[in-house]
């Protein structure tokens, strides 16, 4: 008799990409960049595009956030092309999913943007906290949508069949509760825990971050879109081997490196995770315990693919994200990445007129990275601002705070308040801002 050979590898999923471009959005994109930053995400994911279409919209349908005419069109695309998933480039609301997977009778997948930026994450994280990180963002994301998650959802231990003595028994008859119910309750407490995990961590991380002050060591952060280049920027500076790949969010966990510089002169530089756009609120919160390595930075590093087609989406999403986040008073350094890559010499001059002052660099070849590192030392140089403030004695914390941080210092002490006068770093200025004098 003979054998037959099974196929050992996972087949490709197919899937079509739908997106709406509605008159209220506040995407810096077309919705055909959108889609193809979509497409990208999904081949990082391991699946294979086989389709894609758009509406536009004055807002997106309150039940299939398509229209009744595109939704039948999208029906027979899916027959066509025998597709898996049907993606959508924003994120759809409970009911949205919940009336998409009726209409195709939970035979197709339904997914957001907002579901595969997290699947991607999950397959990228390497670390415990990254792990939790994503843990934390995916239960946010998922407990809304239970509903669909879920069929079983006939009472445990209780109601009719309790009270008739068909299931149940002493001190469980009652009126239940349902197998949805349970899982909510389980997946808060999950929560609750994944947020005390990462509490932990935010302080462990503070209290490296002073240490790191303490020992008067300038702190440079590298922030940008995702896929620009930053981790090929720190291993070409530290002369270490940093993790790069060309894919988007290779990097989630951030890594620091000491550079060493010409007369004695060093800084720490750090490689956060990337941003992207559409990246809903609850999974910048759930990766606050990574963030915050930007907002104790004395300098940051824009970095900006100089070769893609979106580069001036990619910069106003970075710097909304930056503001976001809180990042105040922080100076900042563009740096225009991979100009190996360019082709003509157009495309470069027509870059640095939209950002006059940025450093063209190659993490590639080097090119430029002297240059850069110069201008880092003078900001460096120049980072601390002196500042004089009156702080009530009530708020010893920030007391102890200027003198554990400010050069300089000259103190005056008052009846209610004590007058402190030094350089600070750039960073602290906004802390200070209300006493100042």
């Amino acid at each position: 008799m003979s054998k037959i050979a099974l196929p050992t590898v996972e087949p490709v999923r197919r899937v079509i990409t739908i997106g709406v471009d509605s008159y209220n959005s506040s995407s810096f994109y077309n919705i055909d960049d959108s889609l193809d930053e979509l497409e990208q995400l999904a081949t990082t994911a391991g699946l294979l595009v086989v389709g894609r279409m758009s509406q536009k919209l004055r807002s997106p349908n309150p039940s299939t956030y398509i229209g009744s005419g595109k939704l039948q069109e999208l029906i027979s695309m899916v027959e066509l092309t025998a597709a898996d998933i049907v993606l959508f480039d924003s994120e759809l609301s409970p009911r949205n999913q919940r009336e998409l997977e009726k209409i195709f009778d939970k035979k197709i997948q339904i997914l957001d943007r907002t579901a595969l930026i997290l699947d991607i994450f999950a397959t990228n994280s390497n670390t415990r906290e990254g792990g939790l990180q994503v843990e934390l963002a995916q239960y946010e994301y998922r407990l809304p949508r239970l509903t669909r998650q879920w069929t079983h959802l006939a009472r445990q231990a209780g109601g009719a069949s309790g009270r008739t003595g068909s299931t149940g028994g002493v001190g469980l008859r009652g009126p239940g509760e349902k197998q949805l119910e349970v899982d909510r309750r389980e997946i808060t407490r999950r929560i609750t825990k994944l947020k005390q995990e990462i509490g932990k961590i935010r302080r462990h991380r503070a209290h490296h971050r002073k240490r790191r002050k303490i020992s008067k060591v300038p702190i440079v952060s590298m922030v940008g879109y995702t896929n620009t280049g930053k981790s090929s920027l720190l291993r070409k500076l530290s002369n270490t081997d940093v993790l790069v790949a060309d894919k988007l969010f290779a990097t989630l966990d951030p890594t620091t490196r000491r550079i060493e510089c010409d007369a004695g002169r060093s800084f720490l530089l750090t490689d956060t995770v990337g941003f992207i756009q559409k990246l809903p609120s609850t999974v910048t919160a759930a990766f606050r315990a990574t963030l915050e390595e930007i907002l104790e930075a004395d300098l940051l590093l824009h970095i900006i693919d100089v070769n893609h087609k979106c580069l001036v989406e990619h910069s106003k999403v970075v710097l909304k994200t930056l503001d976001d986040i809180g990042v105040q008073d922080i100076p900042m350094i563009t740096v225009l990445n991979k100009v190996d890559l360019v082709q003509e010499a157009s495309l470069l001059k027509d870059v640095t007129t939209i950002f006059p002052d940025a450093i063209p660099v190659s993490a590639w070849s080097g090119y430029g990275l002297g240059e850069l590192t110069d201008e880092i030392l003078s900001i460096m140089s120049e980072a601390m601002v002196g500042m004089t403030v009156c702080i009530p004695y009530t708020d010893g914390g920030l007391i102890s705070m200027f003198h554990e941080y400010a050069i300089s210092i000259d103190v005056h002490h008052g009846p209610d308040s004590v007058k402190l006068t030094g350089d600070l770093p750039a960073s602290l200025i906004g802390r200070f801002r209300q006493y100042k004098c």
